[in-house]
């Protein structure tokens, strides 16, 4: 044997009956078309695909049904022409009869092509146009794997990948769809290595095949009559047909443990695949069909068909002749690899190599599972080097840390070491069931570590911005301490005597205009920032009439204080330190409430509230310090003089509330928390308005002079009663108390209104004028359109924080978003 035709062996490995006699005698046959078929968007590994087309629609063959959806990702198309009659959850093939979703066309029977674009000519396309060709024709591998085809030839773009190596190995029992398909099809399967030579330019083309496939061997030799590629043959073993098995064989060069080929050089591709290639960059043909193998002793037909992707199993079944009564078990895949499938109703897929539909005798049900004795057959059947014994020992303990230690993840689960088991062990079973725990730990101890990092990042953010605050604090003490030392300067000591007659601060009037040029701005950088996120032409109308209105709040506010500019208050004290530390602890006791409400916390949230509640602590301790530490007030001049503080306290307040009722009024969808708290919060607010509606009353009714004796305006007082006999009512009813309680109250509201006509009318002034307004509820419309803009905004920023989310998805988010919005506008505006 020469240096080129040199083979090495694999260890371990098993011989079982090959029954490849049963489909590989009568040529690959044409399935019939179905009339309904189901399309899975998730026929290969990585992310399912994402609809393209709508129910009702009208597809051709060929034409794209779903796009990619990521980079590890394949298109769908339409394997015939037909009408798209279900999008949603279908039968798939999979051991535990889930569901998933897919795309149901029903066939009109006429196979109306769409419009194919071949590219016979791709030696002149640039690299990266014919990895792109490849990926819109939806090609994964169809060996058994269904990794993405143009993502395994562009994974090491660095990385020179010097072997080709094409599997025609086919080594599991029953199957011969990669052996008829090199028999038949022997010149398409070359064009197809010769596309993949021009996309990877490697140095040499390894083609292997099992020695038990003469006539496949004889047409390739054919085939590759004109090309350097080398054909290697080699003895029939099981599980030959493993990529790095196939790569040692062929090479003698072992893939490193937890590695890929990629990382030694080497690229391989199943002989079904590279027809497919062929078949996308020749023809302009996307993947739509396979050849499948139909075998096993309950058919009366057993053969190789040339298969619609979706096809109904059973109707496969049908066609090659099934007896249902001999049935026993139907695998898709070999007897080794493969599995049950507990539903006949799932369609074919890209994966899809062979069903095996076997009778009790041929495939019988094995013994029940007895002890391991340790007889190490398993180990030497091993085609990975691996011990099998010890992962099966580890594997029921759950020694995961073991498990990985053993290189659990390097078997690939070949089914070689159960086959030789004396005891009957389904040693594979706990494999995949051992990975899978593992899979799930790690998944969520990165879940975990995730959560920690955004935690710290969230608190460094917090510390960042609070040490801004306090840097702004100090800045704007300090420049309100040098603009007082000024004013103090420059006021001459001969006009102490008409200063001190002149109001101190700013005037009513000013103070107005202050407020109505700060909430101008305000509005303004809203609408700024909404702009600046969506540019519609409603928006910057919006944003200029903002902008002329605060430039003219800002121009009356300065001209306002250039007439009248305030006095300087030379003895007021500054007690900047005192009002701080009131509005540091206010903020920590709102942030700590705000946590509290919640039902079910989370470990961070419960962390950020215990150290919350400690910044608390200390806050309060600090302000107290000042509290005490603060002057004691100096006494009133005159016995008639009267403290405000409980009126200004309950402005405050009611301020508050009413800013946070506006706050939660405002939001489109809120939850039912949300509705809770703003009905707590309503009433709290009704509480407040009543109290300083009472103290406004007492505040108005003191006399202007500064006497001892003063009189209560009837009037007034009046008014005040009845306010506080209306919440008490309404508090009342709230509270669902009983009818005797209610009826009391309203007895004394009665009342309270008899005595406020009757004060009116003894005070000589003329009746209000009452002016009654209903609030006009929102109606259906306007509210669906407000939830349609809510809906749009979520995706939007759901698509915005996922990195790999397309750049034409992004687009139609926005234009979504924007259409909902003048949608919105239009239905707003009379």
């Amino acid at each position: 044997m020469t240096a080129q035709q040199r083979i090495w062996d694999i260890p371990g490995g098993i011989h079982p009956a090959e029954r490849k006699e049963l489909s590989n005698r009568t040529p690959i046959q044409q399935a019939p078309l179905a009339k309904r078929l189901t399309l899975p968007l998730n026929q290969h590994i990585g992310a399912p695909a994402e609809p393209v087309v709508a129910v009702g629609e009208r597809v051709l063959k060929g034409q794209l049904i779903a796009a990619a959806n990521g980079f590890v990702s394949v298109p769908v198309h339409a394997p015939t022409s037909g009408t798209v009659s279900f999008i949603g959850p279908q039968p798939y093939p999979h051991v535990s009869g889930m569901l998933a979703p897919a795309i149901v066309i029903d066939s009109d029977g006429l196979e109306q092509w769409c419009e194919l674009t071949p590219c016979p000519d791709y030696r002149h396309l640039e690299h990266s146009a014919l990895v792109e060709l490849i990926r819109q024709a939806g090609i994964s591998g169809l060996g058994g794997a269904g990794f993405p085809t143009a993502v395994k030839v562009n994974a090491r773009p660095t990385q020179k990948i010097h072997t080709l190596i094409i599997n025609g190995t086919e080594c599991e029992p029953y199957i011969t769809a990669d052996d008829l398909l090199m028999r038949e099809r022997a010149n398409e399967l070359v064009s197809g290595i010769d596309i993949l030579v021009q996309l990877i330019n490697p140095d040499e083309v390894l083609i292997g095949i099992e020695d038990n496939k003469p006539e496949a061997i004889a047409a390739m030799r054919d085939a590759l009559a004109e090309r350097s590629y080398q054909l290697k043959v080699f003895p029939t073993k099981y599980p030959s047909g493993g990529e790095k098995q196939l790569i040692q064989i062929l090479t003698g060069v072992e893939v490193p443990s937890g590695g890929l080929p990629a990382d030694i050089g080497m690229l391989c591709q199943n002989v079904g695949t590279c027809v497919a290639i062929h078949d996308a960059v020749m023809h302009g043909k996307p993947l739509i069909s396979r050849i499948t193998t139909l075998t096993g002793e309950a058919l009366a037909r057993p053969m190789n068909v040339e298969v619609l992707l979706g096809t109904p199993v059973d109707e496969l079944l049908t066609f090659a002749g099934l007896d249902k009564a001999k049935l026993n078990r139907l695998i898709m895949g070999g007897p080794m690899m493969g599995f049950t499938l507990p539903d006949f109703a799932v369609p074919v897929i890209k994966t899809t190599n062979c069903l095996l539909a076997s009778t009790t005798a041929e495939l019988p049900p094995p013994p029940p599972a007895m002890p391991c004795i340790r007889c190490g057959e398993c180990a030497e059947a091993c085609p990975a080097s691996l011990l099998p014994q010890q992962l099966h020992f580890f594997a029921i303990g759950q020694e995961h840390e073991q498990l990985k230690a053993h290189n659990l993840f390097d078997c690939i689960e070949c089914g070689a070491c159960a086959y030789v088991c004396p005891s009957s062990i389904p040693l594979v079973q706990y494999y995949r069931a051992a990975k899978g725990e593992i899979r799930d730990l790690e998944q969520k101890q990165l879940k975990a570590e995730q959560s920690k990092q955004r935690f710290e990042l969230r608190q460094e953010r917090l510390r960042r911005a609070e040490e801004q605050k306090e840097a702004d604090r100090q800045a704007r003490a300090a420049k309100a301490a040098q603009a007082k030392a000024a004013q103090a300067q420059a006021a001459p000591a001969a006009g102490s005597d008409a200063s001190a007659t002149k109001p101190a601060g700013l005037s009513d009037e000013q103070k107005k205009l202050k407020i109505e040029a700060s909430m101008a701005q305000v509005a303004l950088k809203k609408a700024e920032k909404q702009l600046a996120t969506h540019a519609t032409s409603e928006l910057q109308t919006q944003v200029d009439a903002l902008r002329s209105a605060a430039a003219a709040a800002q121009l009356a506010l300065d001209t306002a204080l250039a007439a009248n500019p305030p006095a300087p208050v030379a003895a007021a004290a500054d007690d900047s330190a005192l009002k701080k530390a009131k509005i540091d602890a206010a903020m920590l006791r709102a942030q700590v409430r705000k946590l509290e409400k919640l039902e079910a916390p989370s470990d961070e949230q419960q962390a950020e509230l215990q150290q919350l509640r400690s910044q608390l602590d200390a806050a309060q301790t600090l302000l107290a310090s000042l509290q005490a530490e603060a002057p004691a007030p100096a006494a009133p001049t005159t016995q008639a003089a009267t403290d405000d503080g409980a009126l200004k306290k309950a402005k405050i307040d009611a301020a508050m509330l009413r800013a946070q009722v506006r706050k939660l009024e405002k939001l489109e969808a809120p939850s039912d928390e949300q509705q809770a708290e703003l009905q707590q919060l309503r009433s709290q607010l009704d509480a407040a308005q009543t109290l300083l509606a009472g103290l406004e009353a007492q505040a108005t009714a003191a006399p202007a002079k500064n006497t001892e004796a003063t009189t209560v305006d009837p009037l007034k007082k009046a008014k005040v009663e009845l306010a506080m006999k209306r919440a008490e009512l309404k508090k009342a009813e709230k509270a669902e108390r009983d009818e005797a309680t209610l009826n009391s109250l309203r007895e004394a509201l009665t009342q309270a209104e008899q005595a406020l006509h009757a004060a009116e009318a003894a005070s000589g002034k003329p009746a209000p004028e009452l002016v009654r307004t209903d609030k006009k509820p929102i109606d259906e419309a306007t509210r669906a359109l407000k939830t349609e803009v809510a809906f749009a905004r979520a995706d939007l920023r759901k698509l915005e924080r996922d990195d790999n989310s397309a750049a034409d998805v992004l687009a139609a988010a926005r234009q979504r978003l924007a259409d909902a919005e003048q949608q919105l506008l239009k239905q707003q505006t009379p």
